[in-house]
């Protein structure tokens, strides 16, 4: 679907989704909770679906009641084929959960999900005693547990999401286990999995983010959860707002574990007029200076930069590429041809991204099936000599299905 997006002014107020990456750890320790556990505030993008899928799939029943959910906990799987649509958040959450299953569990995905590396976390699960089959590291696989303790290493380079799928599956293994991790990065993500699993009765100790030790026999226990707003988003609309208006973005908490909430140091490094309250976080329009800023523990916030580079004065440095790579799309490629079309300079040079700010022209650009690219380019367009038209843009329903409608209702 193609999307166009005229250049505009923005002023109002908006409530971005829920936070899609605590809304798949709660599903998670939910499922895992013998018992009743509730989750408040919950959007329903097509990554939450997938893990709400797969954990009906594992044997929780779930009634649905608006933005509630009631969920009957208990890992039961029904059937040995576990969907994960296109989430790899989903996917590296689900396969160690259901590698402590006693039968076999195959695990599908779909689109761009089927290119993307889940080699770390395989490795790890055989040393566990799991029985891993896989095709050379990639989606399809199948596992068949039971998952013992022990001493595992994980190579948390490319990303968290190995260690949090292990962590969350860990403390109902036969017995403990010694997790260390080599060049752990995404960190925040890490502290969002251990806060979900201690709202649900877990304990994980850490030594640092080297080292993690993990009692097994644990029980989850039935907990009620409200799910935040999600920094993800909310840094696409404070990106829009200090570059084309004015825009409050309600139900985010300035002290929350999420890792996108480093986009706050990033706006007033360049100048973006700010105003942080309980609750809410309002950005506005004023003269933008080019910045420097490491993503390395937070790559999703990659595409809002580059918006917000682009309209600042000068050329910003933007550090942490190599985590881009294997993402929804190769962002930092993504990035750098999409912009270029649009006339804004983007130069990577090995870890560095270089994007010289200043005019943007309308054209036609892709989204590369990658729902931040796609918001990125429509944040971008805003300040556009002329309309941007976005192939593909439908791949925001991923993390914000109603994002264009949102951007709409901001107009002036």
């Amino acid at each position: 679907m193609d999307t166009t997006v005229p250049p505009g002014s923005l002023r109002g107020a908006l409530t971005p989704p829920c936070s899609k990456s605590y809304a798949q750890r709660a599903l998670a320790a939910a499922l895992l909770a013998e018992g009743g556990s509730e989750l408040h505030g919950i959007d329903f993008c097509d990554d939450t679906l997938s893990a709400l899928r797969c954990i009906e799939t594992l044997g929780a029943r779930v009634v649905r009641s608006g933005p509630t959910l009631r969920i009957e906990g208990g890992l039961r799987p029904r059937g040995g084929r576990l969907f994960t649509g296109e989430s790899g958040l989903a996917t590296r959450l689900f396969t160690p959960i259901a590698s402590l299953w006693h039968e076999p569990v195959r695990i599908e995905g779909e689109g761009t999900l089927l290119a993307r590396p889940m080699g770390a976390l395989l490795e790890p699960l055989r040393t566990l005693g799991v029985a891993v089959c896989d095709r050379g590291g990639r989606l399809p696989l199948e596992v068949c547990g039971p998952m013992r303790g022990g001493a595992v290493t994980v190579d948390g380079s490319l990303s968290s999401q190995f260690v949090t799928g292990l962590l969350l599956a860990l403390p109902l293994a036969a017995g403990e286990t010694t997790v260390r991790v080599t060049d752990p990065v995404s960190t925040p993500y890490i502290d969002m999995t251990l806060d979900t699993a201690a709202r649900f009765g877990v304990e994980i100790c850490r030594n640092g983010y080297e080292e993690f030790f993990v009692e097994g026999m644990q029980r989850y226990a039935p907990a009620t959860m409200e799910i935040e707003g999600d920094w993800s988003a909310a840094a696409m609309l404070l990106v829009a707002g200090a570059t084309a208006g004015e825009v409050c973005v309600r139900n985010i908490r300035t002290l929350s574990k999420q890792a996108d909430t480093a986009v706050i140091r990033a706006l007033e490094r360049a100048g973006a007029g700010l105003v942080c309250e309980a609750g809410s976080v309002t950005a506005a329009r004023r003269p933008l200076r080019a910045f420097e800023f490491d993503a390395t523990h937070c790559p999703d916030l990659f595409p809002a930069l580059a918006a917000l580079a682009a309209a600042a004065d000068g050329t910003s440095l933007l550090r942490g590429v190599r985590r881009l790579r294997h993402k929804e799309s190769d962002r930092a490629e993504a990035i750098r041809s999409e912009y270029g079309r649009l006339g804004v300079e983007v130069v990577i040079d090995d870890d560095t991204m270089a994007v010289r700010g200043g005019a943007v022209r309308g054209g036609r650009v892709s989204a590369h099936g990658d729902h931040r690219i796609a918001m990125s380019l429509a944040v971008a367009a805003l300040r556009a000599g002329g309309e941007v038209v976005i192939e593909g843009a439908e791949c925001v329903s991923k993390s914000y299905p109603s994002f264009f409608e949102d951007l709409q209702r901001l107009r002036v």
